[in-house]
């Protein structure tokens, strides 16, 4: 081969060796196809796959025959890679709740009606989710805890009926008197006055506990003429977005209630208030912007039903024959400002209606969920 020959044919390996580097059928292709986008990550990934595949293919023409086998080989079409199934995973079933359940004097015509109701929610639950893995937790609303009438104690092993009120001998501890942990031990009147015994000393219920029906009815006893309630406040801080800053963390370890919190379930609030919302600091878009937040910014993991009171509606079933009264924010907040929210009238005669309506809106989130 001629001098002038030589130098052709380095030229030509040169120009396909270009060729080659401009193509690269992977990188950030590949990228998007297994994360249905192209982000900042795989561009940067991509450009520094290309740069390199460009400095070694140019870096290989010296050795003229060999580097021309070697350009024909990385140009041949190549099948894509296989991604795998990219569905969600969905929530399998895991759905946290929580009750905030107000303890006013006039619920205690209406904490029964919910108690009542629950087994129709757990069998709804079933219908709808088949396998389910509930954590269900009742929160405590208060900074106290306290029993004007030692009577009122249900179970001499947590308390004394015949000791002194306002502690009347019973055993507590710290998270007992914790805004937003598990209320375990309710001492109001009309509440039930004891220790409720869960799987595992757990402030919450879990699949462990044997009857989830008893062990809800004893946590949803919680009394009444007892404290203000304030349900968003004790929401909030059982989720560990508190509108108050605070270095109480009650879902990490060893906290009131460890492990309550699952970053793979959805979020299921129930709150029932005979009056309007007005305890809780805050308003509307500051709890919608926390418990989004709490669920990593997903609009789909947080669902939520309250029972209340709706006076502000003509007609209604609270006051019927009068005027609506002003407007409710926790209507504003149900209706308005979270997706998935449902609110209905606590003087309904029976409120396991509502409970299946709830039910029925999990299984298309559950299915579509992607945990953070």
């Amino acid at each position: 081969m001629s001098r002038h020959a030589g130098l052709v044919l380095l030229c030509l390996a040169g120009c396909n060796a270009a060729v080659s580097a401009d193509a690269t059928p992977f990188g950030s292709v590949g990228s998007e196809v297994a994360t249905g986008h192209a982000s900042p990550t795989t561009s940067s990934t991509s450009t520094s796959t290309s740069t390199s595949t460009s400095t070694s293919t140019s870096s290989s023409t010296t050795d003229e025959t060999s580097s021309s086998t070697s350009l024909d080989t990385s140009t041949s079409a190549a099948p894509m890679p296989d991604f795998g199934d990219v569905a969600p995973l969905g929530c399998q079933g895991k759905i946290d709740i929580i009750f905030a359940i107000s303890t006013e004097y006039p619920m205690k015509d209406y904490q029964p009606r919910l108690i009542a109701a629950f087994p129709e929610f757990a069998q709804a639950l079933e219908d709808e989710l088949g396998d389910f893995d509930l954590h269900i937790l009742v929160t405590d609303s208060s900074f106290v805890w306290g029993m004007g009438d030692c009577s009122q104690c249900k179970d001499p092993d947590d308390c004394d009926p015949f000791g002194e009120p306002n502690l009347c001998s019973a055993k507590i501890d710290e998270c007992d008197t914790t805004m937003g942990s598990g209320e375990t031990f309710s001492s109001g009147i009309g509440s039930s006055g004891r220790r409720c015994d869960l799987a595992g000393g757990r402030r919450y219920i879990t699949s462990e506990d044997e009857d989830l029906v008893e062990a809800f009815t004893c946590l949803a006893r919680v009394g009444y003429a007892v404290a203000t309630p304030q349900p968003f406040d004790s929401i909030l801080a059982a989720v560990g977005k508190p509108l108050l800053e605070s270095d109480v963390d009650l879902n990490g370890p060893g906290g009131c209630n460890e492990g309550f919190l699952r970053d793979d379930a959805l979020l299921l609030l129930v709150i029932i208030q005979n009056s309007y919302e007005y305890g809780s600091l805050g308003g509307p878009y500051q709890w919608r912007k926390a418990l989004y937040a709490a669920k990593g910014g997903d609009e789909d993991a947080v669902i939520a039903l309250a029972i209340t009171a709706d006076n502000d509606l003509s007609p209604n079933l609270c006051s019927p024959g009068e005027p609506a009264a002003q407007p409710n924010r926790m209507r504003a907040f149900m209706e308005e400002y979270l997706k998935h929210g449902t609110i209905e009238s606590i003087c309904a005669p029976a409120y396991g209606d509502f409970f299946k309506n709830v039910a029925a809106q999990l299984p298309p989130l559950c299915d579509q969920f992607i945990p953070r």
